[in-house]
């Protein structure tokens, strides 16, 4: 059965979801982050997918938001959002048991070698958030020319184990999963694929588990109680 990782974002010391990334288009779930990840904790969640969106967007941070976290809770963590530096990633690497890497994949590539050579691979996470097959960067905030699968492949080159791919035009919008795209990145990447936006049913966890995916990184759905979680 698929796992789902419950989606903590956080942007102005809250905890919300966005509309299509869009920092402007908020709902907020809740007032403080770390009572979102203890009532996913309280339903079993294995694993918390934790983003600082004001980092990403080069707004300032709410590390002792996730700070605060990773110090009360004992379920696996991983943090992103705004990572672009080796220094910034080995800060939370000594806090947090995976970290996540987007836009530093694409410009920065030299960074993600010296992560895995120092750490493991099991340890880093590349984020390819994807609009129309193009990878986003910086907080989702500019669309690269490069291609979503290109990195995809790019990466597994590098030695990266585990991929989280994003449908960006349906994040966060519960418009249901859109199944092409993530057929070419489960051909374009062989090792642990996570997959996340516009889950909105169990049908579309379905589909992830037809396609071959191990994860899936899910927010509004699970705020708003479309999908049956914990899964039996």
């Amino acid at each position: 059965m698929i796992e789902i990782i419950p989606c903590v974002d956080i942007q102005n010391g809250r905890a919300v979801r966005l509309f299509e990334g869009d920092p402007n288009r908020e709902t907020v779930y809740f007032e403080n982050p770390l009572g979102a990840a203890q009532h996913w904790d309280s339903l079993g969640a294995a694993w918390l997918h934790l983003v600082d969106l004001d980092a990403a967007l080069g707004k300032g941070n709410n590390d002792l938001a996730i700070g605060q976290i990773a110090a009360t809770l004992e379920t696996n963590l991983e943090v992103g959002g705004g990572i672009r530096s080796v220094e910034s990633a080995r800060k939370w690497l000594e806090v947090v048991e995976r970290i996540v890497l987007g836009t530093v994949a694409v410009s920065q590539p030299d960074i993600v070698d010296t992560l895995v050579a120092d750490y493991g691979a099991d340890r880093i996470v590349i984020s390819v958030d994807a609009k129309d097959g193009l990878v986003a960067v910086k907080g989702w905030a500019e669309v690269s020319s490069v291609q979503a699968v290109e990195l995809a492949e790019r990466v597994t080159k590098q030695g990266i184990t585990h991929v989280i791919y994003t449908d960006i035009t349906r994040d966060g919008t519960l418009k249901g999963v859109n199944p092409e795209p993530v057929k070419a990145m489960r051909e374009a990447f062989p090792h642990v694929l996570i997959a996340g936006g516009g889950v909105a049913r169990d049908k579309d966890l379905e589909l992830y588990e037809t396609l071959g995916l191990e994860g899936a990184i899910v927010g509004r759905a699970l705020y708003e109680g479309t999908i049956t979680y914990p899964r039996r």
